[in-house]
């Protein structure tokens, strides 16, 4: 429902379309911060229910071929996602791995309806041992539910454990990064792959977030979007919109 109909039915109870009168608090905020105060179409629409398949010849023609194989150095990394976490958290051969250097580490359940995949985490996100922490945690909670979705039902992983500190990936890290998030991204096994930002879009599309937004792409045979990071949202209200709206193009894509 558009805000102004949330402030009005959270007037009459304490529950709100199922939700507690705390969790569409937490909705009603982000739509308010996105700017979201109207309808958009004439009739509901339930995103958890798959949406048409995607025809190919409607992905861009240099994007739609991206469902390479899975090179030979991933498949040797563990093979269940539960040994792959066990060895993220305990490996020193990981990219930008420094001894004694905290560690964000991947959460969520495989076969996830979607993936989150972040830069380089921020010092306040290892902090906490996330991906993604803080008031950016706060902020993508509430995107989430926009579209459905609780946070333990979303599957969120960075491009490495450790935060870059502003240093610029060598070749080898490159490589290293990129074999150890497809591998994942195959144990994980999600529907759909959301990728935060700069980093996620040029390690695994080869183009920057600019240019990669609001076109559907594919990561190993997955629907990929691409769109700001939480961080970059706080910064700046006005991006909040376009982040709805690529929420919307990649639950609406089909695997």
């Amino acid at each position: 429902m558009a805000a102004r109909a949330m402030l009005q039915a959270m007037s009459e109870g304490p529950e709100v379309g199922g939700l507690t009168r705390a969790e569409a608090m937490s909705l009603l905020a982000w739509w308010v911060e996105a700017g979201v105060d109207v309808a958009v179409q004439d009739e509901a629409r339930d995103w958890r229910v798959r949406a048409a398949p995607l025809p190919s010849s409607s992905l861009p023609e240099d994007v739609s071929q991206q469902a390479e194989p899975i090179p030979q150095a991933v498949r040797e990394k563990p093979a269940t996602l539960e040994a792959f976490h066990a060895w993220l958290a305990e490996s020193a051969d990981l990219p930008l791995f420094r001894a004694g250097a905290a560690r964000a580490l991947p959460h969520g359940p495989a076969n996830a309806e979607l993936m989150l995949l972040t830069g380089s985490p921020a010092p306040e996100d290892t902090a906490e041992g996330k991906p993604i922490g803080a008031a950016a945690w706060v902020l993508t909670t509430r995107m989430l539910r926009t579209i459905g979705l609780a946070p333990d039902q979303v599957y969120v992983a960075p491009l490495t454990c450790f935060s870059a500190g502003g240093t610029r990936f060598s070749e080898a890290d490159t490589e290293a990064c990129r074999d150890t998030i497809l591998s994942q991204i195959a144990l994980a096994a999600p529907k759909r792959l959301l990728l935060l930002g700069d980093q996620p879009s040029k390690l695994l599309l080869g183009r920057p977030m600019a240019s990669a937004r609001g076109k559907l792409h594919r990561v190993a045979g997955i629907p990929a979007a691409v769109t700001f990071p939480p961080r970059q949202l706080l910064q700046n209200n006005g991006h909040k919109a376009l982040a709805w709206a690529d929420l919307l193009l990649i639950m609406g894509a089909q695997s």
